[in-house]
């Protein structure tokens, strides 16, 4: 099971801060967030954002970034200053 976090606003629309996912057929953090848009509009729309940011077991990553059974992925929007 990979677990998957939720932060901030991105928490609030999906209403899930989190949840698991079996790694069955996904091999990246790509392959994730596509089966997690498939979950129906709202979370079609909140993760099709490209600004995005995501963490595989807390390090910044990529789409492209491989996944395994006990990773933790979180998604959450860009953090912005002033």
């Amino acid at each position: 099971m990979i677990k998957v976090l939720f932060f901030a606003s991105l928490r609030e629309q999906l209403d899930c801060d989190a949840l698991e996912v079996a790694v069955d057929g996904l091999s990246t953090v790509g392959d994730l967030r596509q089966q997690l848009a498939g979950k129906g509009a709202v979370w079609q729309t909140a993760l099709a954002d490209e600004r995005l940011q995501v963490a595989l077991n807390q390090q910044l990553s990529s789409a492209d970034a491989v996944v395994s059974d006990g990773d933790e992925v979180a998604f959450f929007p860009p953090v912005t200053g002033g």
